[in-house]
């Protein structure tokens, strides 16, 4: 195995030399594996940039869960982490903005999935058909900038839906990240959601699937792809073009991920 690259978190879990590390779970395109209490994941190059991820040129085959896996040292190379977010509220208010005015172009970026659907307005498909109010329960509390209701409507999407990321969390995950950047930036209450988000984090240890968990938990704390990174970014400097490629980018996560994602960033941003 040859690391190419590799985000932050998973630098610092392997340390300055080699670790053994046990396979949590073996999907056809990543290999997702437990360092020291650390969940982190094996992808190819061409994976987006993520602070658990260790990205290789040949894929990790003939391994399954519970096998203990040798990844090499990474220590010469230079860790990926994302860029801050908006800083002032100047920059945090052209997100919310930008937010709102991308939701009309997301058309060009194809068949919406997941909690996309719900989000452009189109019928919920199994197994989420019945999902609507949850997800109208976190927009409402985003938009009323009601950190405790969001606790309450995260409760009800945490785990919903099938695979190691449930839709739910990755809804979830976006509209956190998202009061999360608006947090740092001054303008919302950051204590207030602050606990919140630890509010989720805690409850999703009893709902969602450990990887999940952390992924989950990333997201809350306002860090996660790169693409989102990159949209955050662009939304803030009023750059809608990049801010379209980058929707286009994140949308391009697992079956439904991506566009879990950018629907909960925009209810979380928009608020």
């Amino acid at each position: 195995m040859r690391i190419y690259a590799i985000g932050w978190r998973a630098h610092a879990a392997l340390g300055a030399g080699g670790v053994e590390a046990r396979v949590l779970a073996a999907l056809a395109a990543s290999t997702y594996i437990d360092v020291a209490g650390d969940v982190l994941w094996i992808g190819g190059t061409e994976a987006p940039a993520h602070a658990r991820a260790i990205h290789v040129a040949v894929g990790v085959d003939g391994v399954a869960a519970g096998d203990v896996l040798r990844v090499p040292r990474a220590d010469a190379l230079e860790p990926w982490r994302p860029a801050p977010g908006p800083t002032s509220s100047v920059a945090a208010t052209a997100l919310r903005r930008g937010a709102t005015r991308l939701v009309p172009r997301m058309a060009s970026l194809g068949g919406p999935r997941g909690f996309g659907a719900w989000l452009l307005g189109a019928p919920l498909e199994f197994p989420l058909e019945a999902a609507g109010a949850r997800a109208d329960a976190l927009a409402t509390a985003c938009t009323a900038d009601d950190p405790a209701r969001a606790v309450g409507a995260a409760r009800a999407l945490v785990g919903l839906g099938p695979g190691l990321t449930p839709a739910g969390d990755d809804l979830t995950g976006g509209a956190f990240f998202a009061r999360a950047l608006l947090a740092r930036a001054g303008i919302i209450d950051a204590p207030a959601w602050g606990e919140a988000a630890a509010a989720v984090r805690t409850a999703a240890t009893r709902l969602t699937h450990p990887i999940g968990v952390a992924l989950l938990g990333d997201l809350l704390a306002g860090e996660g792809w790169a693409p989102l990174h990159e949209l955050a970014t662009a939304l803030a400097q009023e750059d809608d073009g990049a801010a379209l490629h980058a929707a286009a980018r994140l949308t391009s996560l697992g079956h439904s991920s991506g566009w879990d994602l950018l629907a909960g960033f925009i209810i979380g941003a928009r608020g």
